[in-house]
């Protein structure tokens, strides 16, 4: 590589490296958003907060909604991508 070359781009090798750390952040952050076990332990959670009376049925139903959202959200991204 050109000396001149590497003195014009040695001041942005910092930000290149914080951009390429916030894309595996968000990728990571993808996966687990759509990973069926993390959907599943949320339920899990939302059903035992519900049967001991920390959330309603509506709540419930919401969860759920929320989470099966998700899990179908992610299958279409990984059709559509895969």
């Amino acid at each position: 590589m050109d000396p001149l070359t590497l003195l014009f781009r040695l001041p942005f090798l910092p930000i290149r490296a914080v951009v390429g750390l916030a894309e595996i952040v968000r990728d990571q952050a993808e996966r687990e958003l759509h990973d069926p076990a993390t959907a599943r332990r949320q339920l899990e959670e939302a059903e035992d907060a519900r049967a001991s009376g920390e959330i309603s049925d509506q709540d419930l139903a919401q969860i759920e909604r929320e989470a099966t959202g998700r899990l179908l959200k992610g299958d279409r991204e990984v059709i559509r991508h895969g």
